[in-house]
């Protein structure tokens, strides 16, 4: 079976590092689906805004080879599980699923329809394979079971940035780098409070540190 992309996403993150583990952890996220010029007929969207959320379905597109067993993040990545028990990138087929807002449908002269999402959890230029709507009675299961996954991860620290840095960022922006922030975007196995981390969002660099349960952002540029 061969796959083609039909769309490509744009989010403020060009690379891994910060993009939230899970869709839908930070809603202030938005993104923009843009469709590939094949698929950018006008009625291949008619109806769609009367979902609220669509399932996304694209690519792993930096993963490279997979192994039967992987340390999830969510373990402190001491912990091997079976490929299949988690949502590593490392799969036999690097497909990656996401449930995203559908906050509108835009109209771009030169691109087409756009959709706009919030709280999606893919790095600029992914590729998307399907959109498909979100069905409350048959997609929601309350009395599903999470696994070693079963409880959500809150934002877990406390932000220090004064307003001055936040300067270089887009206005509209500010709020979802913070929730980004706050959410702790280091892998999970480290805990080194002299070590600066580097982060890449919405064309600026944010450099921090965490100590505690306090992160505090160094520089933005």
């Amino acid at each position: 079976m061969e796959m083609t992309p039909i769309a490509h996403i744009r989010s403020d993150f060009s690379e891994k590092f910060g993009i939230p583990r899970q869709s839908g952890l930070v809603e202030e996220l938005r993104a923009s689906i843009v469709f590939e010029p094949p698929y950018r007929d006008p009625s291949a969207l008619r109806g769609i805004d009367g979902f609220s959320h669509l399932w996304l379905i694209w690519e792993f597109s930096q993963a490279q080879g997979w192994s039967p067993t992987v340390r999830p993040p969510r373990l402190g990545g001491n912990k091997r599980l079976g490929v299949f028990a988690t949502r590593s990138p490392f799969r036999p087929n690097p497909i990656g699923l996401s449930c995203v807002r559908l906050v509108e449908v835009c109209q771009d002269r030169e691109l087409g329809l756009v959709l706009v999402v919030a709280g999606a959890d893919l790095m600029d230029g992914t590729p998307i394979y399907d959109v498909k709507p979100y069905l409350p009675y048959a997609d929601c299961k309350s009395d599903a079971v999470g696994g070693f996954a079963s409880i959500p991860k809150e934002a877990s620290l406390e932000v220090d940035c004064p307003p001055e840095l936040l300067q270089p960022v887009p206005g509209d922006k500010r709020a979802a780098l913070l929730a980004v922030l706050a959410q702790d975007p280091r892998p999970q196995y480290q805990d080194d409070r002299s070590r600066v981390y580097g982060m890449s969002f919405a064309g600026c660099e944010v450099k921090f540190r965490v100590e505690g349960d306090r992160l505090t952002v160094m520089e933005i540029s």
